[in-house]
C-alpha cells in the first residue's frame, strides 16, 4: 500500500505527488537539498474571451455540399474556417526549496508515500543522527504541511527559499515568507510554434490570475529568522512547515484581474488558524479524511511475488503485471490520486490532475474531450469515490452555459455544444487559431454530448432523483437538442452527423488522407448514448413525453453502424482504410466501453465486429490508450488480454520523449504517454475494476473476466449501477461468496455467469448473501 525507493527523485517523474484536490505538491526527496514543486488547480493562463467564429456558419453549408460529393479533402481544407482560438494552459505556481546545512553524505536512506494515509515520508542518517520528514497536503484545512525533526537535540539547520516560474516576487511578514506573482495574459500550446508563445499583461492593469503563497514555521527549539534570503532555522530539533495558497480566480465567467478575490487576506488568514494547531491534530485530521475515501474499496489479487526490499521503479521494471501485489498497487494509486487531485468545490482533475512543472505544459494541461477528461472519471462511480465526481459534474454545467453560445453562434443550433479542448474559462468553441489547426481534431462537436454521459452515470450509481430532475436532466436535454439540430437527412431518411470526425485519426482517399467525413461510428455512438439516457430520464422523471417521442423517433434512424471488409467495424460510415491501423484513439468502440449500446446480447454481430476492430489495432498504444483497452477487453468478457494491457501498461518508461505509439509507467507509477498524463492511471483503476465487476447491462455480473493469474482473491466495496455496493470472494477463479449492501432499495438482478441469475427485491440500507450451488440470498 505505499510506494518506496532508496534515493531521491531525479527527475519530476521519479517525484512523489501530494494533494488535497486544490493544492499539490511533487516531492524530489532531496538530503541536502530537498524540493517540493507546488500547484494550486485554478492557477490558468488567460481569462474569459468570445472564442466563437461566426464564419463557421456561413461555411457550413459548402462543407456538407462538398461532403455529399465526397470531396473530402476540399471539405477538410474549408472546415479550417470555421475553428476558434487555442485554449489556455494550467500553470506551475512555484517551488519550495529547502537548503540542510549537514551536507550530502548519508546512510539508510529511504522515501515513500503511503496510499492509505496520504502521508509522504524521507528518512535517512548522517552519523548517529537520524532525520526525517513528513509531508502531506490536507484537504479539512487546506494547507500543505512539512514535519522535519532530528534524532538528536538541536541538529536541524536548514536555509528555506520559494520561488516561481512565473513572474513573481518574494517578501515577508513578521516571521513568514511570502510569494506573489501573476499569471501570463496567454500561453499558445506547447505544440504550436509562435515567436511570443507566452504573453505576460502589465503588473497593475493585467487581466490574468493573480496569485499569493505563504509559509510559516513553528519550532518546537532553537531559532528562526527571516530576512530578504528567506527563512532560516538554527539549532532546532523538530519543526513544522504549513505552505498555503490562493489566486484571484473567481469563476469561469469573471476577470480575475478586474473582478477576482483578493489572495492576500485569504492565505493571511489560512495560515494563522493553521499554525494555531498542534501537527498531531493536523496529521490526524488529514488521515481521517483521507481514509474515509480511500478505505471504502479494499483489493487482494493473490499473494505478492516482488521481495519487500525492492523499490517500486526496481519492481516495475523486474516484475510488471506477474506481481498481483504491483497490480493492486498500480489500481490503489488510482484511486489515491482521485482523492489528492478532484474534491467537491475544487477544479476537476486536468490533463495532469493537479500536477505540471511547466510553462507550456504538454498539450496545455487542459481538459480534452476527445477521451482524456471523461477517461479521468471513468472510475470515481464504480470506485466508490462519488464526491470525487462533483468537480467534473459541476464543471459540465459551467461549460454548457458557454457551450449555447457556441451552438448558437457556430451552427445556429438550440442547445449547447462543446468540442475537442477546454480550459477553466470553459472554452466551447473549436480551437485551431482560427485556421492553424488540423479539423481531424479540433473540429469535432461531440465534447459536450459525451460529457453529459457522466451526468447519466452519476445518477445510476447514485439513484438520486432530485438531481436527475434539477441538475443533470436539463443539461442533458440541451445537449440533445443540439444533436437533433446538428443531425442531418442524408437523403434516404437517415439521420448522419457532418461535418463529422472520427478523432485525431484520419482515413485515406485516392486523393490522399483526410479526416473530416459524415456520420463517423463515435458521433453515432455518443448521440445513441444520450438520446438513450435521456429517453431514460424522462421515463423516470415522468416529464418531456413529447420530447421523449422526438428523441426515440430520431434514435431509430441514426444512420446504423456497419461492418467493413475485415470483419470490424467501420470506423467511418465508408469503409476507409485506416491512416493507421493501430492508431491510439479507439473512438468507433465507445459503444462498447464505457458505452453500452453493444453487448454479446443485444448485438452480437456489430460486438463481434468490434471485437475484431480491437483485434486489428493491436495491444500496443500510449499509457491511456492502454488503459482504454483494459476496459474494453473487460467488456468483452476477455481477462487474460486486459492483463497483458496491463502487463503493457507496466512498463517502466525513462524518459519524457514525445511517443504516439508506446506507453507505459514511469518510476513514480505516473502514466507515460509519453509524457505524463494522468488518464491512464485512472483509466487502469476503471479497467480493473470492470474485471470484476460490471452493470452496465441491467444488472450485476460479478467477475465477469477474471484472468487466470489471479485464482484467488476478493474485492470489497466497488459500487455498481442501481445504488448498490459488491463485495467478492474467490478461489480457484471461482466465486467462493459474495454481499451486495442496497443504498437505494429496490430491485437487484445478478448474474455470475450465463447460466447462473438471481433477480431480488432489496430494501435501504440491507446487505444481502449471496451463496452458490445453489444460487440463494440472505438478508441481513
Amino acid at each position: 500500500m505505499k510506494l518506496q525507493y532508496f534515493s531521491a527523485a531525479e527527475k519530476w517523474t521519479e517525484a512523489l505527488p501530494i494533494g488535497n484536490g486544490r493544492l499539490g505538491a511533487m516531492i524530489f526527496g532531496g538530503v541536502m537539498n530537498e524540493h517540493l514543486q507546488l500547484n494550486e488547480d485554478t492557477l490558468w493562463s488567460g481569462s474569459p474571451k468570445e472564442g466563437n467564429n461566426h464564419r463557421a456558419k456561413e461555411v457550413l453549408p459548402e462543407v456538407r455540399r462538398l461532403l455529399m460529393d465526397s470531396k473530402f479533402i476540399e471539405a477538410d481544407k474549408l472546415s479550417k474556417e470555421m475553428l476558434g482560438p487555442y485554449t489556455q494552459s494550467y500553470m506551475p505556481l512555484g517551488n519550495l526549496h529547502l537548503k540542510f546545512d549537514h551536507g550530502d553524505l548519508y546512510q539508510s536512506y529511504q522515501r515513500s508515500l503511503s496510499l492509505q494515509e496520504g502521508i509522504s515520508r524521507v528518512e535517512y542518517r548522517i552519523g548517529n543522527v537520524t532525520y526525517s520528514r513528513e509531508m502531506f497536503a490536507s484537504h479539512p484545512d487546506q494547507v500543505i504541511v512539512l514535519r522535519l525533526q532530528a534524532s538528536k537535540t538541536g541538529m536541524l539547520n536548514l536555509h528555506i527559499k520559494l520561488d516561481s516560474q512565473l513572474n513573481y516576487r518574494t517578501d515577508t511578514f513578521e516571521n513568514d515568507l511570502l510569494l506573489k506573482g501573476t499569471a501570463p495574459e496567454h500561453v499558445d500550446p506547447n505544440y504550436y510554434a509562435t515567436d511570443n508563445p507566452v504573453v505576460y499583461g502589465d503588473p497593475i492593469t493585467a487581466e490574468a490570475i493573480r496569485f499569493e503563497a505563504r509559509l510559516g514555521a513553528v519550532l518546537d527549539d532553537g531559532k528562526l529568522q527571516v530576512d530578504h534570503d528567506g527563512m532560516h532555522i538554527l539549532g532546532a530539533t523538530g519543526v513544522t512547515l504549513y505552505f498555503v495558497a490562493e489566486t484571484s480566480f473567481n469563476g469561469y465567467d469573471k476577470s480575475p484581474g478586474r473582478q477576482g478575490k483578493d489572495p492576500e487576506p485569504l492565505v493571511a488568514r489560512a495560515l494563522e488558524l493553521v499554525k494555531a494547531q498542534s501537527y498531531d491534530s493536523l496529521r490526524r485530521k488529514h488521515i481521517e479524511d483521507h481514509q474515509a475515501l480511500f478505505n471504502r474499496v479494499e483489493l487482494s489479487l493473490g499473494e505478492t511475488v516482488a521481495p519487500a526490499d525492492l523499490s517500486t521503479k526496481e519492481r516495475i521494471s523486474e516484475y510488471g503485471a506477474k506481481d498481483p501485489g504491483l497490480v493492486e498497487l498500480l489500481f490503489h494509486y488510482g484511486r489515491y490520486l482521485m482523492i489528492a487531485s478532484s474534491r467537491p468545490g475544487t477544479q476537476p482533475a486536468n490533463l495532469q490532475g493537479i500536477w505540471n512543472k511547466e510553462i507550456r505544459p504538454p498539450w496545455s494541461s487542459n481538459y480534452t474531450l476527445n477521451i482524456n477528461a471523461q477517461m479521468n472519471y471513468w472510475m470515481v462511480e464504480t470506485c466508490n469515490l462519488a464526491e470525487c465526481h462533483e468537480p467534473f459534474l459541476h464543471f459540465i454545467g459551467r461549460l454548457s452555459q458557454n457551450g449555447k453560445k457556441t451552438a448558437d453562434v457556430n451552427y445556429g443550433a438550440r442547445g449547447w455544444t462543446a468540442h475537442h479542448n477546454t480550459d477553466i474559462w470553459c472554452q466551447a468553441s473549436p480551437v485551431g487559431d482560427y485556421g492553424q489547426g488540423d479539423p481531424v481534431w479540433a473540429l469535432w462537436p461531440m465534447g459536450g454530448p459525451w460529457t453529459t454521459q457522466h451526468l447519466w452515470e452519476h445518477y445510476a450509481f447514485g439513484k438520486d432523483d432530485t438531481f436527475l430532475r434539477n441538475y443533470a436532466y436539463p443539461i442533458m436535454k440541451e445537449a440533445a437538442l443540439f444533436c437533433l439540430d446538428w443531425l442531418v437527412d442524408d437523403g434516404s431518411g437517415r439521420l448522419i452527423t457532418m461535418p463529422s470526425t472520427s478523432p485525431e485519426h484520419k482515413f485515406v482517399t485516392a486523393e490522399g488522407k483526410a479526416g473530416v467525413s459524415a456520420a463517423a461510428t463515435m458521433d453515432m455512438s455518443i448521440i445513441w448514448d444520450l438520446f438513450t439516457n435521456c429517453i431514460e430520464a424522462s421515463d423516470i422523471l415522468q416529464m418531456d413525453a413529447d420530447f421523449r417521442l422526438e428523441l426515440e423517433d430520431a434514435r431509430s434512424r441514426l444512420f446504423p453502424m456497419q461492418i467493413g471488409k475485415y470483419g470490424q467495424l467501420q470506423e467511418w460510415s465508408q469503409d476507409f482504410e485506416d491512416e493507421d491501423k493501430h492508431h491510439r484513439h479507439i473512438s468507433h468502440l465507445f459503444g462498447v466501453y464505457p458505452g453500452r449500446q453493444l453487448t454479446q446480447h443485444t448485438t452480437p454481430e456489430l460486438y463481434a465486429a468490434a471485437q475484431q476492430s480491437l483485434n486489428r489495432r493491436g495491444d500496443e498504444g500510449t499509457g491511456w490508450s492502454l488503459g482504454w483497452k483494459v476496459g474494453l477487453w473487460a467488456r468483452f468478457g476477455d481477462g487474460n488480454r486486459a492483463l497483458d494491457l496491463i502487463a503493457n501498461l507496466l512498463r517502466l518508461v525513462k524518459d519524457d520523449t514525445e511517443n504516439y505509439q508506446t506507453g507505459g509507467i514511469y518510476a513514480n507509477l505516473f502514466d507515460a504517454h509519453p509524457p505524463f498524463q494522468i488518464d491512464g492511471n485512472f483509466a487502469a483503476a476503471s479497467g480493473i475494476a470492470e474485471l470484476l465487476l460490471q452493470s452496465h447491462q441491467g444488472y450485476l455480473q460479478l467477475l465477469p473476466a477474471l484472468p487466470d493469474a489471479w485464482p484467488t482473491g476478493f474485492v470489497k466495496g466497488l459500487r455498481a449501477r442501481g445504488g448498490f455496493e459488491v463485495s467478492i470472494k474467490w478461489d480457484k477463479g471461482e466465486i467462493v461468496e459474495a454481499e451486495i449492501y442496497s443504498h437505494s432499495g429496490g430491485l437487484c438482478s445478478v448474474q455470475i455467469d450465463a447460466l447462473v441469475k438471481s433477480e431480488f427485491q432489496t430494501v435501504i440500507g440491507k446487505r444481502y448473501s449471496l451463496s452458490l450451488n445453489p444460487l440463494t440470498v440472505q438478508e441481513h
